[in-house]
């Protein structure tokens, strides 16, 4: 599939931000020092008496953007010894210079939030939120801010692969130009190493539903996970409805049962039904009884429905109220109830007489624009609301569609009570099984 992720402002404004970021480093670019080509050079006293060779580096990884260094790990005879920050005089192309010519070199320990630049995070698996893609750093920077060294940016690069293979002395050559800026960057950890996302990275937040979709396509099962823990339920299960339906399916099963039923409840109830029907029997029951029984009811229902069908496409979010509630009393009820949290996501409300028929569907705009003591009887009128049952086949609700111009249809049973709803998007998704073409794009085109 092929899906749009940004439109052409949202890109030039992360491309803007990258520049800016890369502009500051290039103001700095003649003090970047390449991890990989410190790596085996000689750790000297200040006296040049070479105290051993490095073997790693060692930042401290938890709440700020640019890391800072907080020591070496340098290899003293056959003994890997620890050299903390401060006995830093200077770190050179291919040579660390300390301090003093007295150093007390102590065995090296792993602390928390500490990891090793070397081991834990050249060629792992990290994030680029700006360019929104998953790749493998073949090399990182540090330069010199303030008073220390920070970690600054990542290499993707080809040719500094190539650098890392060739002779030592290309090792020692760094290209900003190709440098990723590290706030843009959110690492993750292979099975069993000690490199952990321990906070969200707040770039992860400007990232669209159907870009983080990607990212959890592109990402191997360890990192898919963590990065589901480090999103909100509810931007988890946006970016899970934008998923291909076969990578969707996997993650439901590689995920623990109560994870993916708690993902599958946050989903709108037509998605999470068709996520469910791609999975086998056996996982399918799993999840379900993992669910909130309500939950649990309402998409056993949805399945009951054949897919080429209304009631198959249809989703059970809708809010209905009766004709004598007063304006007042339905915001407050909109204010209060918990199924409506999401309730920016709701674009009309449901009318129903006294014996839950649905009468008419009021916009919500008309429902906070008129006045409280209206009853929402009095708001009902013409155009009034198109309805189909839920056994009507795709052909009579897309024919609906297209006669009445309207945003949804109301799907009733034989009596004219309300089941769920049809949106524009979800007669799309019914047409385009296999997603060839993202579903935003698709309903800009309609609207």
């Amino acid at each position: 599939m092929s899906r749009t992720l940004s439109p052409p402002r949202a890109i030039v404004q992360r491309r803007t931000q990258r520049t800016k970021r890369l502009l500051a480093l290039e103001a700095v670019a003649e003090s970047l020092l390449s991890v990989t080509g410190l790596v085996g050079a000689p750790v000297v006293h200040s006296s040049g008496v070479v105290v051993g060779r490095l073997v790693d580096l060692v930042v401290r990884w938890e709440g700020e953007p640019y890391p800072p260094l907080t020591g070496l790990v340098v290899r003293v005879g056959r003994s890997l010894s620890w050299v903390s920050a401060e006995k830093i005089g200077e770190l050179e192309a291919r040579r660390v210079t300390l301090r003093s010519a007295k150093v007390d070199l102590r065995e090296f320990v792993r602390r928390d939030n500490e990891v090793k630049l070397v081991d834990d995070v050249i060629d792992h698996q990290m994030v680029d939120v700006d360019g929104v893609r998953v790749f493998r750093a073949a090399d990182l920077f540090l330069a010199r801010v303030g008073g220390g060294y920070r970690l600054v940016g990542a290499d993707v690069g080809f040719s500094t692969l190539l650098r890392r293979l060739g002779p030592a002395r290309w090792r020692v050559r760094p290209h900003p130009d190709r440098v990723i800026d590290w706030a843009a960057i959110q690492p993750f950890s292979d099975p069993g190493e000690p490199v952990r996302l321990s906070r969200a990275n707040s770039e992860l937040r400007r990232l669209r539903p159907g870009e983080l979709a990607d990212l959890l396509e592109e990402l191997g099962r360890s990192q898919r996970q963590e990065l589901l823990s480090a999103l909100d339920a509810e931007t988890a299960a946006d970016a899970l409805e934008e998923m291909e339906s076969d990578e969707l399916s996997v993650l439901l099963r590689d995920v623990d049962p109560g994870q993916a039923a708690s993902l599958l409840s946050e989903m709108e109830p037509d998605e999470a039904a068709e996520a469910l029907r791609d999975l086998d029997d056996e996982t399918r029951d799993e999840l379900l009884a993992a669910m909130d029984p309500d939950d649990a009811e309402d998409l056993t229902l949805l399945l009951t429905y054949d897919e080429e069908t209304a009631g198959g496409v249809m989703t059970t979010s809708i809010v209905s109220f009766d004709a004598s509630l007063t304006v007042a009393e339905a915001r407050a009820r909109l204010a209060d109830h918990d199924s409506y949290d999401d309730i920016a996501r709701v674009e009309s409300v449901l009318v129903l007489d006294d014996d839950g028929v649905v009468v008419d569907d009021i916009l919500m705009i008309d429902l906070f624009m008129a006045a409280a003591e209206d009853t929402l009887g009095s708001l009902t009128g013409a155009p009034w609301p198109v309805t189909v049952p839920a056994d009507a086949p795709l052909d009579d609700v897309i024919e609906a569609f297209v006669e009445n111009r309207g945003s949804s249809i109301v799907v009733v049973d034989e009596s004219d009570h309300p089941l769920g709803r049809i949106l524009a998007d979800d007669v799309i998704d019914a047409l385009l099984p296999h997603r060839e073409r993202s579903r935003r794009h698709f309903s800009g085109i309609l609207s």
